[in-house]
C-alpha cells in the first residue's frame, strides 16, 4: 500500500485510513469500506476514490469472508509452505515414536521371556503327585 497523498486529501486522512485498516485487521474484525470509514471518521466515497486503499480493503475483506472464524491478522496467517513443513515434521516425529515403541515392545517381550524362563528354573519341580487336582489315567 502506498502512502502518497493526493492534493485534495486533508493531511492525516491517509494515515488515519491506514491505521484503521491495520487496527481492524489486527483485531480480526471485518475490514469493509464502512468499518474503515467509521474507524477513521471520514466518508466511504473518499475510500472508494483511493485505488491503493480500495485494493487493500477488498483483499482483506475477501480474506475475512473465506475464513470468518479466523480472527488472525493477514500478516500472521500461516502459509501453505509453513503448514506443509509442520506436517512433515509431525510425520517424522510419528515415525520416530513408532520405531521407539516397536523397540520397547521387543525389549519388554524379551525381558518377560527371560523372567519366565528364570522362574521356571528356580521354581518347585512340577510333578503330578504334588498337585491334588491332577488325575493319572491308567492303561485301558
Amino acid at each position: 500500500m502506498t502512502t502518497a497523498s493526493t492534493s485534495s486529501t486533508p493531511p492525516g486522512t491517509r494515515s488515519k485510513a491506514i491505521q484503521a485498516l491495520r487496527a481492524l485487521d489486527a483485531a480480526g474484525e471485518p475490514v469493509t469500506f464502512e468499518t474503515v470509514a467509521q474507524r477513521a471518521r471520514f466518508s466511504r466515497s473518499w475510500l472508494y476514490a483511493q485505488p491503493d486503499l480500495r485494493t487493500e480493503i477488498e483483499n482483506l475483506r475477501s480474506s475475512h469472508r473465506r475464513a470468518p472464524a479466523s480472527p488472525v491478522p493477514a500478516r500472521q496467517r500461516t502459509s501453505d509452505a509453513s503448514l506443509l513443513q509442520r506436517l512433515e515434521a509431525a510425520n517424522s516425529r510419528i515415525r520416530l515414536l513408532a520405531e521407539e515403541n516397536r523397540q520397547l515392545r521387543e525389549q519388554l517381550a524379551q525381558a518377560l521371556g527371560e523372567q519366565r524362563a528364570a522362574s521356571t528354573r528356580t521354581g518347585p519341580p512340577r510333578t503330578s503327585a504334588g498337585n491334588p487336582s491332577s488325575v493319572t489315567i491308567g492303561s485301558c
